[in-house]
């Protein structure tokens, strides 16, 4: 089992930035891939970002390419998101995903991952 607490959601400005983490416990010794994703009101919960076990790889939707950087610090157990450039459409809620593997994968699909934290909000003021 992993469980999986995100924060540093908040209110920003249109241009601003953010750093979101993801603190994972349980079964973390396994270093997890793992993956952000984001939830708009009346809308779908799609892909942000995903990294690797060792954090070797990295891949992100085009829709934050270039302004958002997925990383991860596998001595804290922690994930983060920086997110530089913020636009209103970036709103929605974030969410962080892990799932037990043994190989180097990148996951960019929700049905992937089997944990999921609880969702940090993301609101961008124009």
């Amino acid at each position: 089992q992993v469980q999986l607490v995100e924060s540093g959601g908040g209110l920003v400005q249109d241009g601003g930035s953010l750093r979101l983490s993801c603190a994972a416990s349980g079964r973390t010794f396994s270093s997890p891939a793992m993956g952000w994703f984001r939830q708009a009101p009346g809308k779908e919960r799609e892909f942000v970002a995903a990294i690797t076990r060792s954090g070797i790889s990295t891949y992100y939707a085009n829709s934050v390419k270039g302004r958002f950087t997925i990383s991860r610090d596998n001595a804290r157990n922690t994930m983060y998101l920086q997110m530089n450039s913020l636009k209103p459409e970036d709103t929605a809620v974030y969410y962080c995903a892990a799932k037990l593997h043994r190989l180097e994968v990148i996951l960019p699909r929700r049905d992937e991952y089997n944990y999921w934290g609880q969702g940090t909000q993301v609101t961008v003021s124009s």
